[in-house]
C-alpha cells in the first residue's frame, strides 16, 4: 500500500513524502468541503424555489378567487349575470379585481360580439331576391355596423390620457349612451324584420341574444361604477331661467354657434344650395358630398328657399354638419316615402342624420305622402349631440323620429296623427308647438311612443315649456302618447296643453292590457284645459303629479348632459325646470 511504501527501515517516515501526502490531503479536504458546501447551496435553492412556487401557487389562487369574486359582484347588478360572468372571466387573464378593468373587458365582449353579428345581414341577403326583405337586410346592416363603431368609441374613450380621470361624468355620460345605442340598433334591426313578417326575424333574434345581452350587461357595469363613483348628480332646487332672465347652454355646443344664433346672424356658408341655380349647387345631396370624414370643424350649408325633394342619408362617419334655411316654411327638404309602399319605416324619411354634431336651423322636413299611406317620417336622427332650432316636422303618422343618442329641439313645430314623435334617444323638446292633426277615421292620435328596451338606457322623450295644441278641427280622441316597449319612459312638464286631449291622458300599445309596470311616465305643473290629471289612467308606472326631483332628471342639464354640447350651438334653452 502506498501509506507502507512511504515507510523506510529503522521504522522512520521520509520528509519529502511525509510533505507530499499532506498535501494531498489537504487538497481532498479543501474539495470535500467545497462540495459539501456547494450540495449545501444547491439544497437551498431547490427548497427556496419549491417555497416561493407554493407560495406563487397560493397567491395565483387567492388572486383567481378575489377576481372571481370580483367578477360575481359586478355581475350582480346586471339583467344577464351568469353570460356576464362568465364572458368576463374567459378573457380576464389578469386576474383582474378592480371595476373599471372589467368594464374594459365587457366592453371588449360585446365589441367582439357584435363585429361578428355584422356580418350577418349580408349574408342573409344572399339567400334572397324579395326586395322588401333587402330593404329591411340593408336596414340591420347599417344599424349593426353603426352599433360596432359606437363600442369602438366606447372603448377608445376608456384610454387613460395625461391629466383626465378614470371615469369622470363626462366618460360615464358617453359611455352609456352609446352603449344605449348600440342596444337601440340592435332592436332596431329586429323592428325592421318584424315589421315586414319576414322569415329572417327568428334567426336574427337567435343570433342577436349574446350581443344584445353583453351590451346589457356592459351598461349595467357602467351603472354601477356611477353609482360607486357618486358622479350623477342631479341638479334640483334651482331657480326658473325664466324668472332670472338668464339663458343657459348644454356645453357642448359651442360658444361660436352661440353668439350667431343669440344676434340672429347666420355663419358663412362652405356651400349654397339653390333650386335656382343662384347657388353653388342646385342639390343638398351635392351639397353633402363636399362634406370629409370625421371632421372637427363645422361645415356649413346654406340651403336658400325652395321645396328640395331628396331622399338624404348622412351617415355616421360625418361629422359637424350645420344646415340652415331661409325659414321653416321656406327652405323644405320634402318626400313621400312610405310603409304602404313597402318601404321600411327607418328609411321612409326625406332627411336622415347619423353623424354627431349636426345642427339644422330654420329648415322644414316635410313628408307628403298622407295619412293613407301609415308610417312615412319627415325626419330622422341618430346623430349625438344634434341640435334643431326654429324647424318644422310635418307629416302624419312617425314624423319624427329621434332614434338615439342625444338630441336637442327648440322653438320647433311637430305635427303629425300616429306616435308622431317615437324613437329610443335621449331627447328633450322645448319650446316648441306640438300639434296633433285629424288621423283617418276610426283612428286614434297619439303623440309619443317612446322605445326604452333596458332599465339603464339613459334615453326618453322629455317634452317642456311646449305648447300643445291642435293643428285643425281635431276631433278624434287624442293622447299624450302610449308605452312601445318595456321600459319606455316619456314626461310632459311645464307646457300648456289643449282641451282636445282625452281625459285619460294616455292609452295603452295594446288597448284594455296596461302596460309593464317598468314603464316611467309623468307629469309636471303643466297648464291649459288638457293639464288636469284627475281623470288619468291608473297604472303602476305612471306618475301624474312628478316631484321636483324627478322631474329635473329630464332637464336639459340632467338628461342629455345639455350644458357639455348644447353652449357650442348658440342656441338658446333652459338648463333646469
Amino acid at each position: 500500500m502506498h501509506t507502507i511504501q512511504s515507510f523506510k527501515g529503522y521504522g522512520k517516515v521520509d520528509p519529502v513524502e511525509e510533505q507530499a501526502f499532506r498535501r494531498k490531503s489537504c487538497k481532498r479536504l479543501i474539495i470535500l468541503i467545497i462540495s459539501v458546501l456547494l450540495l449545501a447551496i444547491i439544497i437551498g435553492a431547490v427548497v427556496g424555489t419549491l417555497i416561493h412556487n407554493r407560495n406563487n401557487s397560493s397567491n395565483s389562487t387567492v388572486q383567481a378567487s378575489n377576481a372571481s369574486q370580483s367578477i360575481t359582484t359586478v355581475c350582480s347588478h346586471t339583467l344577464y349575470p351568469e353570460s356576464c360572468y362568465n364572458s368576463i372571466t374567459e378573457i380576464n387573464k389578469s386576474n383582474s379585481t378592480d371595476p373599471v378593468e372589467l368594464l374594459k373587458l365587457s366592453l371588449h365582449v360585446v365589441f367582439n360580439s357584435l363585429s361578428e353579428l355584422s356580418s350577418l345581414p349580408e349574408n342573409l341577403e344572399k339567400s334572397t331576391t324579395n326586395k322588401t326583405v333587402k330593404n329591411a337586410l340593408n336596414v340591420c346592416e347599417t344599424v349593426l355596423n353603426d352599433a360596432v363603431d359606437y363600442l369602438r368609441d366606447s372603448i377608445f374613450s376608456m384610454d387613460v390620457k395625461s391629466g383626465d380621470k378614470m371615469l369622470s361624468s363626462t366618460k360615464i355620460g358617453d359611455l352609456k349612451t352609446w352603449l344605449s345605442t348600440a342596444i337601440t340598433n340592435q332592436e332596431t334591426c329586429l323592428d325592421a324584420l318584424e315589421e315586414i313578417n319576414s322569415t329572417f326575424f327568428a334567426e336574427t333574434k337567435f343570433r342577436m341574444q349574446n350581443s344584445t345581452e353583453y351590451a346589457s350587461n356592459s351598461l349595467a357595469i357602467v351603472s354601477y361604477i356611477a353609482g360607486i363613483l357618486g358622479k350623477l348628480n342631479i341638479p334640483v332646487n334651482r331657480k326658473l331661467l325664466a324668472e332670472t332672465g338668464h339663458d343657459d347652454y348644454p356645453e357642448w355646443v359651442s360658444p361660436n354657434v352661440r353668439r350667431l344664433l343669440q344676434d340672429g346672424r347666420r355663419p358663412t356658408p362652405n356651400v349654397t344650395v339653390a333650386a335656382d341655380g343662384t347657388g353653388d349647387v342646385k342639390t343638398i345631396k351635392e351639397a353633402l358630398e363636399k362634406v370629409k370624414e370625421k371632421s372637427e370643424t363645422m361645415f356649413v350649408i346654406y340651403i336658400k328657399e325652395g321645396v328640395y325633394k331628396e331622399h338624404i342619408v348622412l351617415e355616421k362617419s360625418f361629422w359637424n354638419v350645420m344646415i340652415y334655411g331661409d325659414g321653416k316654411d321656406k327652405s323644405i327638404v320634402s318626400g313621400d316615402r312610405n310603409k304602404v309602399d313597402k318601404i321600411n319605416t327607418f328609411d321612409t324619411a326625406p332627411f336622415g342624420v347619423a353623424g354627431k354634431g349636426f345642427v339644422a336651423i330654420d329648415m322644414g322636413f316635410k313628408n307628403t305622402a298622407g295619412a293613407i299611406k301609415h308610417q312615412a317620417v319627415a325626419f330622422r336622427s341618430s346623430s349625438d349631440f344634434s341640435v334643431f332650432y326654429k324647424c318644422s316636422f310635418d307629416a302624419f303618422q312617425d314624423t319624427l323620429y329621434p332614434h338615439s343618442n342625444r338630441q336637442f329641439y327648440r322653438d320647433c313645430d311637430v305635427i303629425g296623427t300616429i306616435d308622431f314623435i317615437f324613437g329610443n334617444a335621449a331627447v328633450v323638446l322645448q319650446n316648441c308647438r306640438i300639434m296633433p292633426r285629424q288621423p283617418l277615421l276610426n283612428q286614434f292620435v297619439t303623440i309619443t311612443a317612446q322605445g326604452k328596451t333596458d332599465p339603464n338606457q339613459n334615453t326618453g322623450i322629455s317634452i317642456q315649456n311646449c305648447d300643445i295644441s291642435a293643428f285643425d278641427n281635431l276631433t278624434a280622441r287624442t293622447y299624450l302618447g302610449r308605452p312601445w316597449k318595456n321600459y319606455s319612459t316619456t314626461v310632459i312638464m311645464q307646457s300648456t296643453i289643449g282641451s282636445f286631449l282625452n281625459p285619460l291622458g294616455w292609452i295603452s300599445w295594446v288597448q284594455g292590457v296596461d302596460p309593464p309596470t317598468t314603464i316611467f311616465y309623468g307629469e309636471y305643473k303643466n297648464t291649459g284645459p288638457g293639464a288636469c290629471v284627475d281623470n288619468r289612467v291608473k297604472w303602476a308606472g305612471y306618475k301624474p303629479s312628478l316631484n321636483r326631483n324627478d322631474a329635473s332628471r329630464f332637464t336639459v342639464a340632467s338628461f342629455i348632459q345639455g350644458q357639455r354640447w348644447l353652449p357650442q350651438t348658440n342656441i338658446s334653452f333652459d338648463s333646469t325646470l
